[in-house]
């Protein structure tokens, strides 16, 4: 080889090497922009999923119109590239976050609540608005409410959430050019940095086959934990630094239960210095509601819980660099996501099982008995 060819040959490998190493958003730029809204008179021809135009940063869809077109696919193709769906009618199953049309009815649920079965963000429509609660139980303000609740930016979970800011789209603006897939540790001070765009939150994405999907022990997401819930404390979630303004909203623990201890708090924190009734009790047992952030137990019943199970799913207190298939009672963290999806799932309050047919000495396995294992068992 010349030294010009050598030098082709480089850059390509590079080129290569980086786009295996995340997920940016790459392609023609007509995939997901539109200069104008519209094109052959029409705007609802190049629009996603039913969304209208124009939309924040000239996209062709909102964040439904992309990841929830309703399809029987639970990953989709734009342009060449892959979409996770989370509103699909896929009988195969879901990804990790759960799915939507357990909202809406295209996927047939277990409780015929609506509003149980999953987070009831606007984007769905007026018709799957959240009719029973006006704010996030366990939250102790009324900025997010069932009117504004949404996917992402102020009054949801993806993106940055600003006090001040806006919601929607507006909030994960830039993130898709720059994501960064697998390990997010380094950089979750920015959205695009930090696990599944939930700003400031650590863990580690599958990115294997099953990408974005908890398939088996081999196959799933990693998620960070604490071993010690948080004190009832505003720095917990508040903060007015980090050069984007002022009452800015991230877990400060960087964990998942701790995000969602960012509108559930009263679920999540210690009870010493909460309001009366608040918090989950002291930092061991008995507890007065289930702990989060908190260490599988490495004695009794829990010691038989050592091989990772989807359906119970649990945090590491540090970020994995790849997929594990073990669990280790005494290391290994209970999480809100043990027992929740993010999503929607069939059963009430998100739970990724039916905990009405959880009956002790019952003889079943699954679900709560997967971490209690000797409940289920007959007398």
């Amino acid at each position: 080889m010349n030294r010009t060819t050598l030098f082709v040959f480089f850059i390509l490998c590079a080129v290569v090497l980086c786009s295996s190493a995340d997920a940016k958003v790459t392609g023609p730029c007509v995939n997901c922009h539109t200069m104008h809204g519209s094109q052959n008179g029409s705007s609802g021809g190049i629009a996603f999923g039913g969304s209208s135009l124009p939309q924040p940063a000239l996209l062709r869809g909102d964040c439904i119109g992309c990841h929830g077109q309703g399809t029987s696919n639970k990953i989709v193709s734009i342009g060449g590239s892959d979409i996770p769906q989370v509103l699909h009618t896929d009988p195969s199953g879901d990804l990790a976050g759960g799915n939507f049309a357990f909202i809406t009815g295209a996927k047939s649920r277990v409780t015929a609540d609506k509003n149980s079965a999953g987070h009831n963000v606007i984007d769905l429509g007026s018709a799957y608005q959240e009719t029973t609660l006006a704010v996030p139980p366990g939250h102790h303000g009324v900025s997010i409410t069932n009117t504004n609740f949404t996917c992402a930016g102020n009054h949801g979970c993806h993106g940055i959430r600003d006090m001040n800011g806006s919601s929607g789209l507006r909030g994960l603006k830039g993130s898709h050019h720059q994501n960064v897939d697998g390990k997010c540790e380094t950089n979750v001070n920015q959205v695009y940095g930090s696990y599944r765009f939930l700003w400031y939150v650590k863990g580690f994405e599958n990115t294997g086959t099953y990408k974005w999907q908890n398939k088996d022990a081999d196959n799933h997401n990693e998620y960070f934990g604490a071993t010690t819930p948080m004190l009832f404390q505003c720095t917990n979630c508040h903060h007015s630094s980090d050069g984007f303004g002022v009452n800015l909203i991230w877990p400060a623990n960087n964990t998942i239960s701790g995000f969602c201890a960012t509108c559930h708090e009263n679920f999540h924190v210690l009870s010493a210095g909460a309001p009366p009734g608040w918090g989950i009790g002291g930092s061991t047992s008995p507890f007065i509601r289930h702990p989060t952030d908190v260490i599988l137990p490495a004695s009794g019943e829990y010691t038989a819980y050592t091989t990772y199970i989807v359906e119970a799913p649990v945090a590491r207190t540090t970020v994995q660099s790849s997929m594990r298939n073990d669990v280790v009672p005494g290391t290994d963290v209970v999480m809100c996501l043990s027992c929740h999806s993010a999503h929607a799932t069939p059963y009430a309050d998100l739970l990724r099982w039916d905990y009405s047919t959880m009956v002790a000495g019952g003889g079943g396995s699954g679900g709560c008995f997967t971490c209690h294992t000797q409940k289920s068992k007959p007398p």
